[in-house]
């Protein structure tokens, strides 16, 4: 559960610097279906290749960890509040929206588990 979380985490940094999982997997060197892997938490990410992560995203490694996008992108808002141009706020809106839909597909992953958790239990009854 701790890769799938830290996943997320790559996964969320990687969309909001605007980097495609191909980019991403060609600087650590792996293919893209094994770097798919690494953020849907299906391959455990090693202490080596996340300090890739973290030199290719301009991140500390801590950062990665106890990264929140909420905090990211609010401390992102206000350092520029009277910067921000239009393209920006536009770049910002797709943004929210990215992780609105996340959220979504989040949440309907969560709601099929439990359905087979529920199926699993209900069979050893």
């Amino acid at each position: 559960m701790k890769e799938k979380m830290i996943g997320e985490k790559i996964r969320k940094i990687r969309i909001i610097k605007g980097y495609s999982q191909e980019y991403i997997a060609d600087l650590l060197e792996i293919s893209q279906s094994a770097y798919s892997d690494i953020e849907r938490g299906k391959t455990k990410i090693n202490l080596e290749r996340l300090r890739k992560v973290a030199l290719i995203f301009e991140l500390d490694i801590n950062h990665i960890i106890d990264f929140h996008e909420n905090q990211f992108l609010t401390n992102k808002i206000q350092a520029k509040s009277n910067e921000i141009d239009n393209n920006e706020k536009r770049k910002l809106t797709e943004l929210f929206d990215i992780e609105r839909e996340l959220y979504k597909e989040q949440i309907i992953n969560l709601k099929n588990e439990i359905v087979y958790l529920r199926s699993k239990l209900d069979k050893n009854k």
